[in-house]
């Protein structure tokens, strides 16, 4: 099969897909959280996405078979190849003319070999009186001699200025900028813990302040901690002027909502209130499929107000999705939709570099919040051909402090799997057990 070949049969089957399901182009690139332009280019030929994720996401949109993943899979290997190939062709040429250069530069090093400087062995250096009363010149010194006499009267002048310095080893009066500085690298950087309540058996007599607190700063203080902080922290030092709730299972609407639980549909309660979602998720140790729907109330807890510079994602862990069974929180035949909220932000877990990415037409940071005026930011994380363990760090500054403050379940990662071919159950309003989902919706 030719290079040609090879690439336009991996597009065919995306225009295939892609015209199958009806969906438009800014449709499906918003879905897939890619540009519009860049999924023209995938489906006419122009270019090969360099990961597999993206391609199994379009096709698990646009309800692809068994079998047409398996040859879309093939078809991706291929194209992927042949990019591979003309990528090279370049590099190759490149890195010729680079060893050709560097040959060149070689033979020139070699021909211009350094000639060494003669030295004199017995270049006079100095004229020394053999003794006292001796008319004329004394012997020569040779300057090696010369220099070995200047080391040794340099070595008894130090051991001597040691042994007049005080017993403390520093000389307190002649401390100059080398101290201070000193002291200033020997600022502690300040870490707050976690902790919106003490562990149980904690004393507060461990919160012993660090011995070298008076030390000056050498900058503005930079403060990391876990959302939840208390007013103080471990080492005495103030926390972030700010506080975030953390609401790790909302749902954006409940017919979106899945979770995958490691239990039979027998062992499994009915769906909760979303009131109820967090007690009902830990007691099922279940984890959220296919998208997780996270809410952020972000206030400042001091007098100042507090600028929020951004939030970054952060992969804890990333495998293959979760083999467990899929469970519906909406009831089928029960209209679901609703507005999507101010302040709305996604995150593709799928990809390499996850990154939190407004809605469109939604603001960016930074943002700025106070005591008196909190901030609320929904975030919707998805995920498909992975299972990922993942948290969010949030940038901070007010006046000369700034820090990270990081977002987690409690102490622990999100957790995101994607659900695709996984057994999926659903419970009917007013039915007494869960069954397994229509093929429809």
């Amino acid at each position: 099969m030719s290079d040609r070949a090879a690439g336009s049969g991996f597009a065919e089957l995306l225009r295939e897909l892609k015209d199958r399901s009806g969906l438009s182009y800014g449709t499906l690139a918003k879905r897939l959280h890619m540009s519009t332009s860049t999924l023209h280019r995938y489906c006419n030929g122009d270019a090969v996405p360099a990961d597999y994720a993206p391609v199994e996401r379009l096709a698990r949109l646009c309800k692809a078979g068994p079998e047409e993943l398996v040859e879309l899979h093939r078809q991706w290997v291929l194209a992927d190849a042949v990019r591979g190939r003309k990528a090279d062709a370049p590099e190759k040429q490149e890195k010729h003319e680079k060893d050709e250069k560097t040959e060149k530069a070689a033979e020139v090093v070699v021909t211009a070999e350094p000639v060494p400087e003669p030295v004199p062995e017995s270049e006079p250096v100095a004229e020394v009186v053999v003794g006292p009363g001796v008319a004329g010149r004394g012997r020569r010194v040779p300057r090696p001699a010369l220099l070995a006499g200047i080391a040794v009267v340099v070595l008894l002048g130090a051991a001597f200025a040691a042994v007049r310095l005080p017993s403390g080893g520093t000389d307190e009066k002649n401390a100059g900028p080398a101290g201070a500085t000193a002291a200033a690298g020997a600022a502690p950087h300040r870490t707050h813990r976690s902790s919106t309540a003490p562990t149980p058996g904690s004393s507060a007599a461990s919160k012993t302040p660090s011995a070298s607190s008076s030390a000056p700063a050498a900058g503005p203080a930079e403060d990391t901690a876990t959302a939840g902080s208390s007013p103080t922290a471990d080492d005495g030092t103030a926390a972030p002027p700010l506080t975030v709730n953390t609401q790790p299972y909302s749902w954006e609407n409940p017919c979106s909502q899945h979770y995958l639980i490691e239990r039979a549909p027998a062992d499994v309660a009915p769906p909760p209130l979303e009131s109820d979602a967090t007690a009902w998720v830990t007691a099922h140790q279940a984890v959220s499929s296919g998208e997780q729907y996270v809410t952020l109330t972000v206030q400042g807890s001091g007098t100042g107000s507090v600028v929020l510079e951004g939030l970054t994602v952060r992969t804890a862990e990333r495998s293959s999705p979760l083999a467990w069974n899929d469970y519906a929180m909406g009831y089928p035949g029960v209209g679901c939709g609703g507005n999507v909220p101010t302040r709305s932000f996604t995150v593709a877990l799928d990809a390499m570099r996850p990154a939190v990415v407004p809605e469109s037409g939604h603001r960016d940071f930074p943002f700025k919040v106070s005591e008196s005026d909190p901030e609320v930011f929904y975030i919707r994380a998805d995920a498909s051909a992975y299972y990922v363990g993942w948290y969010l760090e949030l940038s901070w500054s007010s006046g000369s402090r700034h820090g990270t403050l990081r977002i987690d379940d409690k102490g622990r990662p999100f957790r995101t799997s994607g659900n695709n071919g996984r057994p999926a159950y659903e419970f009917p309003l007013g039915g007494e057990a869960w069954r397994t989902a229509s093929s429809t919706g």
